[in-house]
């Protein structure tokens, strides 16, 4: 499987409202719950108005359009990166997955899912 490198910095936001969101920007992850709104986005658009801002995120993006029925693929994923004692934040969209990783972590999950046969890009 194909892993491609996503040339951002981002940062995992929790906002008050969602009155400071530039939708216009590629890489904008919007979740809202009952309990909270939730941010990711390029760290550079990081809202004036975010309660709370974890820095420091690099992302991996599976390759291609994944269908609904594949099984697995972030499992597979996050058990590889477990086993080097690296966590992940997972974001999925329509088409696929987004793996953001911390910038420290980010060389060696490459590495460690080169090692187990992940392409790498």
């Amino acid at each position: 499987m194909k892993l491609e490198k996503v040339k951002c910095n981002f940062s995992v936001c929790k906002l008050s409202n969602l009155e400071q969101i530039d939708l216009s920007r590629p890489y904008v992850f919007l979740s809202i719950t009952l309990d909270e709104i939730s941010l990711v986005c390029a760290s550079e658009c990081v809202p004036a108005n975010a309660i709370e801002v974890e820095c420091g995120w690099k992302a991996l993006r599976v390759a291609g359009v994944l269908d609904f029925s594949l099984i697995g693929i972030v499992a597979k994923i996050s058990g590889i990166l477990a086993e080097v004692d690296i966590s992940i934040f997972v974001v999925s969209t329509y088409d696929t997955d987004y793996i953001l990783l911390k910038s420290e972590n980010f060389d060696r999950a490459i590495a460690a899912l080169s090692v187990s046969g992940y392409d790498v890009d």
